[in-house]
């Protein structure tokens, strides 16, 4: 999803960092031992870099099923936001005050927002986070992944959607008199070329725009003014790229959903292509794809990737952890298909145990532990009862085999 781009660059930068003092590391055969995480936390990786946007699309999928998560989880999500209104990623101390070193970002900071808007109650937080992405738009309108960066397609995007689900209207946000769909319209190639329509991360060196998917499927919702969670759109589903006559926005997300949508055409998911690599299919991107398509033009519109997720998703989605899970669960949403039976599966069950048992389960569970430890009758109660029993019936037993006395 969004994050996945920027964190990878910024984790990728840290190894490569780290690597030269490594090779002349002491090489005995010492066991490192295996880090832990909090508990609160759904998945069992490495959240570095994507603590707060798992966590929240996690509670963003459960929201929508009617899952209420763990106390606990909130809470963690909550520890993890600085004292400006910025999120980081994961803060190991949270109880530490963030500083010029902590890492905050505004793609994991626009989900939190969307979060725990969505779960309500926590106006005080979100309000300073909507303050913080405020401060930190660029001069074009858009916003990057770290504050000050380039803007691209994907942070701007999520950021929109952050806005107007906490009430904002992102067309009324400016810098210098620049938007977030100005941004996005400089970041959308023409309707010239093969690419046509399509969205760009960002301009590459050279200043040229080319063609990516997942940022595609994000601009079409930013350009839509929707955040991650969407619900199946009425407009005809977009066939061809159209260079007028739709407002600009509007034109964007409609040109983006046609190149999506001819994309998709052949094998119903997208392709992961990648330097020396086998090409493979993009699991990720195909249902960020179908919840684009669908927030355009409904569930009619995305029926065979939806399908082919159905039939092909389980594996990766289970090694991917819980934001695969999420992810599935909001194209599920945006389609009005049922996730619980989703190709065979129950995503939201899956999607559950990942992270800390949801506020009714673990409920249920303490209620039935209370019911068995209030019972007026314990075990042993029951044990003497049937050693009564078990003794009167001996007696019973005895007396028949003797029979009458003279």
């Amino acid at each position: 999803m969004y994050v996945r781009r920027s964190a990878a660059v910024l984790a990728a930068a840290v190894v490569i960092g780290a690597a030269a003092p490594a090779i002349a590391a002491d090489s005995s055969p010492s066991a490192s031992p295996k880090p832990t995480y909090p508990a609160e936390l759904y998945g069992t990786t490495d959240p570095t870099y994507d603590g707060v946007w798992r966590q929240s699309l996690a509670m963003l999928a459960q929201n929508t099923v009617g899952v209420k998560p763990a106390s606990k989880a909130v809470d963690w999500l909550l520890t993890q936001q600085c004292a400006n209104g910025a999120f980081a990623p994961y803060r190991a101390d949270a109880a530490a005050d963030c500083d010029a070193k902590t890492l905050v970002d505004t793609n994991n900071t626009a989900a939190a927002v969307q979060a725990l808007v969505a779960l309500g109650g926590h106006d005080a937080a979100t309000s300073k986070a909507v303050t913080w992405l405020k401060s930190v738009q660029n001069k074009d309108g858009g916003w990057g992944y770290m504050p000050g960066g380039a803007s691209d397609t994907n942070s701007t995007s999520v950021v929109i959607g952050a806005l107007a689900t906490a009430g904002e209207r992102p067309a009324d946000v400016r810098k210098d008199g620049k938007t977030a769909y100005h941004a996005l319209n400089e970041l959308a190639l023409p309707c010239k070329g093969d690419d046509g329509g399509a969205f760009a991360f960002q301009p590459d060196k050279k200043g040229k725009l080319l063609a990516n998917a997942d940022a595609t499927a994000a601009g079409v919702l930013g350009s839509l003014g929707k955040g991650l969670v969407v619900s199946p759109g009425k407009d005809a589903p977009a066939t061809r790229c159209v260079s007028d006559g739709l407002p600009a926005s509007q034109q964007a997300a409609v040109n983006g959903a046609a190149h999506l949508t001819a994309a998709l055409a052949k094998d119903g998911h997208l392709t992961s292509t990648l330097p020396g690599a086998e090409d493979q299919p993009d699991y990720g991107n195909t249902a960020d794809a179908v919840v684009a398509l669908a927030a355009l033009s409904g569930a009619d519109a995305v029926e065979k990737p939806l399908r082919w997720l159905e039939q092909n998703s389980a594996k990766w989605a289970k090694q991917s952890g819980p934001a695969a899970y999420a992810q599935l669960i909001l194209a599920a949403h945006a389609t009005g298909t049922d996730p619980r039976d989703f190709g065979g599966a129950d995503l939201v069950e899956q999607l559950n145990a990942t992270g800390p048992a949801p506020q009714a389960a673990a409920k249920a569970t303490n209620e039935e532990k209370t019911k068995k430890d209030d019972s007026p009758f314990g075990v042993w109660w029951y044990v003497g009862i049937f050693l009564v029993v078990g003794i009167g019936i001996g007696f019973l037993l005895s007396g028949r085999k003797k029979g009458p006395q003279a």
